[in-house]
């Protein structure tokens, strides 16, 4: 079995792009329009697990609650300063053990948003 995607509904596609190309250093895959919807779907390569962003007004708003995403890299420092140099109310980065740092910060749909570094 293999994970395909995860969609978050976003009020404002581009900002929610920019976010994801920014800080996940994801790349939009596909992009079109179906009925008043548009639709993003964003991953490292072609074929991998996608983020799927989809902008559509008549649909109930998305209140990003409840869980998180997760990436990881290994630019986590530079990750943290891009995220504070932007304005973005990124937490500290936190270390609870000797293999594992991380930090979060919410996109702009409020959806919390880690990024992790293996040590």
């Amino acid at each position: 079995m293999f994970f395909k995607q995860f969609t978050i509904m976003v009020r404002d596609l581009e900002k929610s792009i920019a976010f994801y190309e920014t800080f996940a250093e994801l790349t939009v895959i596909r992009r079109f329009q179906s009925g008043p919807a548009e639709l993003a779907f964003l991953a490292n390569k072609e074929g991998e697990t996608e983020i799927e962003l989809v902008y559509a007004p008549q649909m109930q708003a998305f209140e990003g609650k409840g869980f998180f995403i997760c990436f990881l890299t290994a630019k986590l420092d530079e990750m943290h300063q891009l995220a504070l140099s932007q304005g973005l109310d990124a937490s500290d980065i936190r270390m609870p053990d000797a293999e594992n740092r991380y930090f979060y910060v919410y996109d702009p749909d409020g959806v919390s948003v880690q990024f992790k570094q293996i040590v």
